[in-house]
This record gives structure tokens, sequence and C-alpha cells, in this order.
């Protein structure tokens, strides 16, 4: 990731034309290949959490982070995906959140839970102020009164090379990151690739055996760039809540089994 980043600042230096020449950063500047990645992942397993697992983080989770974790496994939302909701894209009456994801700006039609909507009216009942106008719309605030996750440019650019400046002064401050990892870290159950965002894999993995994968790249937001997706206009309804409801039912059922056989 370390390498990507790098590259990517001296790739857009070139670009906008504040070097002279692509920077020649030599063979052993290279990122992982494919098959050292993909042996990385089978070392350290598979990269979701199980439903027992999302039931304890519930349990012990706070209020806006519980609707957080919901959101993750019920919709598969990423960090920036509910740092950046707003009501707008909500329709709790009906059940529905209706929110272009903001990394590609394909849109997205999840079905929400009911108890994914009761964990939202939750949350906006105990949202702070925030501390800028612009975030009122935002359905979660921390307690600080800002952004889940914020992006923004350190200090005034300065000198010729000012757009490369602000390239390098840019900061991201991502709380929900490290509010799951303190949360993971209380229960026991922090491990390498365990984060917020491996929420949005076990949506997929589990939504992924309801045999919808049309439907489920549709709540997810992907695009497979193939013919089939150009000339589909819509998907019905009923196929996005049964794949929600597969999901639903994996985390209702194997979580009660769970605690079934904890008990015995």
């Amino acid at each position: 990731m370390e390498i990507k980043r790098v590259r990517s600042i001296f790739r857009y230096a070139y670009e906008a034309h504040l070097v002279d020449a692509p920077v020649r950063f030599g063979p052993g500047f290279v990122g992982p290949s494919r098959r050292e990645l993909r042996c990385e992942r089978q070392q350290n397993g598979p990269r979701m959490f199980e439903a027992v697992e999302i039931k304890t983080m519930l349990a012990t989770a706070s209020v806006p982070m519980r609707a957080m974790i919901l959101l993750g496994v019920n919709c598969g939302f990423g960090n920036t995906d509910v740092a950046n909701l707003t009501v707008q894209n909500l329709d709790l009456e009906g059940g529905w959140c209706n929110y272009p994801r903001p990394k590609t700006g394909i849109s997205r039609r999840c079905p929400l839970w009911p108890e994914t909507v009761k964990a939202i009216v939750a949350a906006l009942e105990v949202r702070p102020k925030p501390q800028d106008k612009a975030d009122d719309d935002l359905v979660f605030i921390t307690p600080a009164g800002q952004r889940w996750v914020r992006v923004w440019t350190r200090g005034e650019p300065m000198g010729a090379h000012a757009d490369l400046e602000n390239l390098a002064r840019v900061s991201r401050v991502d709380r929900v990151t490290s509010t799951m990892a303190q949360l993971l870290a209380k229960l026991g159950l922090a491990r390498w690739g365990h984060t917020f965002y491996a929420l949005r894999h076990t949506f997929e993995t589990i939504a992924g055996e309801s045999r919808d994968q049309v439907a489920v790249d549709a709540i997810m937001g992907h695009s497979r760039e193939d013919m089939a997706s150009v000339y589909r206009e819509r998907i019905g309804d009923d196929r996005l809540r049964a794949v929600a409801e597969h999901v639903r039912q994996w985390l209702l059922e194997n979580s009660m089994e769970a605690a079934r056989q904890s008990t015995s």
C-alpha cells in the first residue's frame, strides 16, 4: 500500500507537469505479485467476521457504532460509506437506502433490516450537533461534532510546486477504523485484516450464497463492465430483499446456534 501511495504521488507530479520526466523507481520498488498476495491471504485466513462475532460486537458497541456495523453487514457499507451517509439517502419507513457509492458513483439500493432501521433511529436520537453546517444532514457525527472520516489539506500551498505540496499535505482521520479497532481489541477479536471494512467482505461472501450475484452487485455498488450490465436497466426489489434477508437469516441463525452450544 505504501509503495502504491509513493508511486501515485510521483505519477501525479509528472502528469501535472511538476517534474520534467517520470521517476524511475527501479526493480526493488515494486509491489507484491498477485501470487504473493494470494499466499498472504491464505496464511492469514478469511478476511470476514463470523455471525457470532458480529453479534458479540453488536452487544457491546456504542449506539452509533452499532448502527454502522449493521449497515456494514446489511448493505456491505465501508468506512467512507457510513461516514458520508445522509438522512436524504434513507427511507426508514419503507426500509430502504438509496446511496450512490462515494468511491465510484455507481448507484446502490439496499433493503434495510428492521434491526438496522432501529439502530439508525437510535443513532440519530443521540447524534451530536455538527461543528460544520455542511454536515447537518449526515447520519453519523463524532462526539467532537465532526465527520467520522475526514480528509483535508494541511497548511497553505507555497512555492512553484504548490500542487505537489498540497498533495503531500493531505491528511486523513478515520474514526470508524480506530473505534472499530478499540472494540475488537476489547472483545479479543482483533486479528490481521479484520477491520470495519471486513464487514463488506462478510456481506459479499454470505450474500453470494443466495445465488443471485446480479442483485448482490447492485447492493454492493459493483460494476462488471460487461454488456449485460450495460443493457440491464433495473433489478426487482424482491431480488434485493431476498439477498438482504439471506444474510440476515445467516446472522440470526448462526449466532443463535453458537449461543446454544455455549450454554450446553
